[in-house]
């Protein structure tokens, strides 16, 4: 999908919201891709990310596909907005097994106020991707008077 971008310098007001997000630092995340509508969040594998079987433990692969797509829709907002996922569902559907995970945030209906988004996650290994999970959000573009204090 064509996302029309009011703000010309996107990318560093993103790439600074992602920089500025201590969770994201905290489990080793990093933005590895930005376009229009678009977002790709990397994080390597680390025993601590992991659940009882070695997998990534699923709040992990949901936070980065909430990332990946708030992040995607972050593109479209305007210079002085900010934006805040209102819901989003994730469908695992295999283990996460691999040196990595890869989320790919993408806008799927960008709107005046509520943006809808969509995220696959993929395992890497040895390579090869593979499908873990799957996640819808929608998220709110925020005004500045709507921010938090941090903004």
């Amino acid at each position: 999908m064509q996302v029309a971008i009011s703000d010309p310098d996107y990318q560093a007001r993103v790439r600074r919201a992602f920089d500025g997000q201590p969770f994201m630092h905290f489990i080793g995340a990093e933005m590895a891709e930005l376009s229009p509508g678009a977002c790709e969040i990397r994080l390597p594998w680390r025993a601590e990310l992991t659940q009882h079987d070695g997998f990534f433990h699923g709040g992990v692969v949901g936070a980065i596909a909430d990332n990946a797509c708030g992040f995607a829709s972050y593109t479209a907002a305007a210079a002085d907005q900010s934006i805040l996922t209102v819901e989003y569902k994730l469908n695992l559907v295999s283990p996460g097994v691999g040196a990595a995970l890869a989320a790919r945030g993408r806008i799927v209906k960008p709107g005046r106020r509520l943006v809808i988004a969509q995220a696959d996650v993929y395992a890497l290994k040895d390579g090869r991707e593979k499908l873990v999970a799957t996640s819808l959000s929608t998220l709110m573009l925020l005004n500045p008077s709507e921010r938090g204090e941090r903004a």
